[in-house]
């Protein structure tokens, strides 16, 4: 059966994601908060910025996970199918 390894993002590839996604934040609520507008305005930009980020979240993990579940079940079958072929190796050779 073959072996499917986990893949490993590189330390530098983590930190660059993490770096743009604090900087994007940052700079976005640094705008929301420059605005030259009234505060409840401000206020629905932020949530609306909160509410962004937190279904982007929730979708990456969504997608994420329809992807291991798929991955997960391919490498089931697969391992079902060399059973068969196995035992009907078997069978042949008797």
């Amino acid at each position: 059966m073959q072996t499917i390894g986990t893949q490993k993002d590189s330390s530098a590839w983590i930190i660059q994601t993490w770096a743009a996604f604090v900087f994007s934040i940052s700079m976005t609520s640094f705008g929301i908060v420059n605005l030259p507008v009234n505060s409840w305005v401000k206020g629905f930009m932020g949530m609306g910025l909160a509410f962004s980020v937190g279904s982007t979240f929730t979708l990456a993990k969504t997608t994420r996970d329809l992807h291991e579940t798929r991955r997960l079940t391919a490498r089931l079958d697969e391992a079902k199918v060399e059973k068969l072929l196995l035992q009907h190796d078997h069978l042949n050779l008797k």
